[in-house]
């Protein structure tokens, strides 16, 4: 290897490791935040358990415009959260804060990860890039947003509810924790699956016949990924798994879009 390329190697992991420490900065910006506000965060957290909350609220509305009386208008979720340890409060405080530094960071995340990426595109993929960076924000908040409103309480209202044995629900504070905060950046991440998809298909890596070929191994894919990414139940990966498979199908859209530019830029530029 040649000095030349030997010093753009180096200057590239110098950039990798600012551009990292510039994401853990933001990070830790965000999170402190979150450790800050505390009771804005448990009043946040302990939405999915009260009654007001406005799924709950909408559900309800629903129900009864719908003759249905008040057949989904629910009561608060009666459980106890508890900490085993000593230091279980503090370890919950601190996780929930970090979670979501990562989520109120995440557009400057992207941004960060984008200046480090972009050096090595050409003009028209960086215009690519650019016209994508807003939507792919969108698509996160908009997938954290659907963890908190619509799978939290709903794994919430199922779960603590649910009756067996006589048993008493007094769960941790750290199942409950990745049961709220941790779905909804899980499914935020999850979001991002058509922009992942668009990056594949403009690099020629999968195809729209591809992934419709492999709808089925797609399928065994997601119920595999929901289940290491949401809490260890099966109520709450079925749920993450529908809007994967909806943003699936999408997917397969936006890649045979890309194809077909690419194959018209192809023939214009012969």
């Amino acid at each position: 290897m040649s000095k030349e390329k030997e010093m753009s190697f180096l200057d590239h992991l110098e950039e990798l490791r600012k551009r990292l420490i510039w994401i853990v900065l933001s990070i830790a910006v965000g999170g402190t935040l979150m450790f800050v506000f505390q009771s804005q965060v448990e009043s946040v957290l302990s939405g999915p358990r009260n009654s007001d909350f406005v799924t709950y609220k909408l559900l309800c509305k629903l129900s009864q415009a719908s003759g249905l009386d008040d057949s989904l208008c629910f009561t608060d979720v009666d459980f106890e959260l508890q900490g085993t340890t000593m230091l279980a409060n503090f370890t919950a405080h601190f996780m929930v804060s970090i979670i979501g530094g990562i989520i109120i960071a995440f557009p400057f995340i992207f941004y960060q990860l984008w200046l480090f990426i972009k050096p090595g595109l050409k003009n028209n993929e960086i215009s690519a890039v650019n016209g994508i960076s807003i939507g792919t924000s969108l698509l996160f908040f908009s997938g954290v947003c659907f963890g908190y409103f619509v799978l939290a309480p709903l794994s919430v209202r199922f779960l603590g509810t649910y009756e067996f044995a006589g048993a008493v629900m007094r769960p941790n504070v750290m199942s409950y924790i990745k049961l709220v905060a941790s779905l909804s950046l899980a499914t935020g991440i999850i979001f991002q699956l058509p922009v992942v998809i668009y990056f594949l298909a403009k690099i020629g890596i999968v195809t729209p016949e591809g992934l419709r070929k492999y709808r089925k191994h797609t399928l065994v894919a997601v119920l595999v990924l929901a289940a290491v990414i949401t809490p260890p139940d099966v109520f709450s990966q079925i749920l993450v798994a529908f809007p994967v498979l909806i943003l699936y199908e999408f997917s397969i859209r936006i890649a045979a879009r890309v194809q077909k530019k690419e194959s018209t830029n192809a023939i214009i530029s012969r």
